[in-house]
């Protein structure tokens, strides 16, 4: 039988409740609802304490070193930050900075920002997109950019975005199907073997 993937979201938003982890969580349910996953979000506003002034990965302590290991053997990322001064926040890039450069190479992730308005939703290509490209990870076609009029009570509201939200996962389908498929077969190989 086949595992469950490993589907992983951080969430760069500093507060709690946070959007970008509300959105975070939108979009796990969407991809959750048609593949079987194990869910876990990474808050990294909760990890921010822990993570000052950390250099060195050897410096940081067991629960963020957790957390990293979760993202690096994550079979599906999401990643949503909130927009700050055109781009991710510190943070965002700080925990990502921690990651083994080879650890998501071929992972699908959806790419996700919410922000105050509009004018910052090109920063998911400008910004989220190089950033991924480094690691040579597969982001997947949508992004998804929410501002706060999206939200009622930390959650979504309005039809559009939702609309878009669904339409990102739906286009991410073929490759996170894809990925899922492939974990069959390595499982149906390790048995066989």
């Amino acid at each position: 039988m086949t595992r469950p993937l490993r589907l992983v979201a951080v969430s760069g938003g500093l507060q709690r409740p946070s959007k970008s982890a509300a959105l975070a969580e939108h979009l796990m349910e969407l991809i959750a609802d048609v593949v079987p996953c194990e869910q876990r979000l990474v808050e990294l506003g909760q990890l921010a304490p822990q993570l000052a002034g950390a250099v060195w990965r050897s410096q940081l302590p067991e629960s963020v070193e957790r957390e990293l290991a979760a993202v690096e053997q994550a079979d599906i990322l999401v990643v949503t930050t909130p927009v700050y001064r055109g781009s991710y926040t510190g943070l965002f890039k700080h925990f990502f900075d921690f990651l083994h450069q080879d650890a998501l190479v071929d992972t699908p992730i959806l790419l996700a920002a919410t922000g105050g308005s509009e004018r910052h939703a090109l920063m998911i290509d400008h910004q989220l997109r190089p950033l991924f490209s480094f690691f040579q990870a597969r982001t997947l076609p949508l992004g998804v950019y929410a501002t706060d009029k999206d939200f009622v009570d930390y959650r979504l509201q309005d039809a559009a975005l939702i609309e878009r939200a669904r339409l990102a996962v739906e286009r991410a389908l073929p490759l996170i199907e894809l990925t899922y498929a492939l974990r069959a077969a390595h499982a149906e190989e390790a048995i066989a073997a």
